[in-house]
């Protein structure tokens, strides 16, 4: 990085003449262009958000009736006292299943133009209902879920007041859990303080780690804007899941999703990895390719990548100092990908410096869920 230089006033004195001088000196280093501090999220026009959405949102986002079985609320998977996501390699599955890929955290999921790691639900309205419906997630059939709602009296309240219907639909029920969601954020961290002008916000060793960030490590080429992310999708090499190797309910989990995806028989029976962005573009040169998670929050996400085969940060480190790895669709693999040849002082601070585009850890109580009574009698 370049210092940036001020004029500063001193006083000399030659031959017993006070004489002022303009000196030069070194202040705050230059913030990098690349990485902007976050701001608010954006709010689609036709789901307005208001203190009433939001809080019903945050009811069905913890209630398990929006579930196939009435026990898998969105927290299952996406647990506030962890990172929002959940702390296993894959997450937690639909009760005799598992999941196939990690949990993202919903942290700063406002920000996103697209949801999921392979950028299928592009808005967080539709990211709600796919997850209340998906066969190793929620598992849900939205008749039968809206109808649980229509049986809990402060629900039929609490939509009346805020959509207007005499009961609730499950449309509504996503547009509030959405609503709720957009206020999981996180936009006063270290990063973000020294971005708005607090020169102190970061270390000497987290500055040190911003310049390899934007330079030597090239992380910003992917890694950038106020997202920390460009949401594009890429090939890194990621190995595969190592369950799918042991675990014969991840295996089911894995060949079902291959099945339900639309793999052609040659396919289902001979991938052993993750065809990731194939499954939506169905283009060969896709396989194996994810979407660019934000850095953002991440201190508290591990473990890391689609699979959550990196278990700590200084791994992810390790991985790009590397090269990146190799999986079954390497020949997709990034041409960005090159060894960095860091030094163990270097990987520190590149480490130091992406735990400051988190702040402290947001965690919030799990609320009374409203409980069931009958549906009142109408009498002539």
């Amino acid at each position: 990085m370049i210092n940036s230089i001020v004029k500063t006033v001193r006083t000399v004195t030659l031959a017993g003449v006070s004489i002022a001088v303009m000196t030069a000196a070194a202040t705050a280093t230059e913030r990098p262009t690349d990485l902007a501090p976050l701001g608010d999220p954006p709010i689609p026009a036709d789901n307005p958000m208001s203190a009433e959405k939001t809080e019903l949102g945050k009811l069905l986002f913890f209630d398990p009736r929006l579930s196939g079985n009435g026990a898998m609320p969105c927290s299952a998977c996406h647990l506030p006292e962890t990172g929002w996501d959940f702390p296993d390699k894959i997450s937690l599955g639909y009760p005799g299943t598992t999941h196939w890929r990690n949990s993202p955290t919903i942290m700063n999921t406002a920000y996103y133009g697209n949801l999921f790691w392979t950028g299928v639900s592009k808005s967080l309205e539709a990211e709600a209902r796919t997850a209340a419906r998906g066969g190793v997630a929620g598992n849900g059939e939205d008749d039968m879920m809206e109808t649980r709602l229509a049986f809990v009296p402060e629900y039929r309240e609490r939509f009346k007041d805020v959509f207007g219907t005499e009961y609730p639909r499950i449309r509504d029920a996503y547009m509030a859990i959405a609503a709720f969601e957009r206020t999981i954020i996180q936009k006063d961290t270290p990063f973000d303080n020294y971005m708005r002008g607090d020169d102190d916000a970061l270390s000497a060793e987290q500055k040190r780690g911003m310049e390899l960030f934007t330079g030597k490590a090239e992380c910003s080429t992917c890694h950038s804007g106020a997202l920390v992310s460009n949401q594009k999708y890429y090939n890194l090499g990621v190995p595969a899941y190592d369950g799918w190797e042991t675990d014969e309910i991840a295996q089911i989990s894995f060949r079902f999703e291959l099945y339900a995806k639309g793999s052609t028989e040659e396919n289902y029976r001979k991938w052993k990895d993750d065809p990731g962005l194939y499954f939506v573009t169905k283009e060969k040169a896709d396989l194996g390719k994810f979407r660019v998670p934000s850095l953002r929050y991440t201190k508290y996400t591990a473990p890391y990548m689609h699979n959550g085969m990196l278990e700590t940060l200084e791994d992810v480190v390790e991985f790009y100092n590397q090269g990146g790895g190799t999986n079954e669709f390497s020949k997709n693999k990034s041409k960005l990908l090159k060894p960095l040849n860091l030094n163990e002082k270097e990987k520190a601070d590149l480490v130091a410096f992406v735990e400051s585009f988190s702040g402290e850890r947001f965690v919030m109580e799990v609320p009374d869920i409203p409980e069931y009574e009958p549906l009142p009698v109408e009498t002539n």
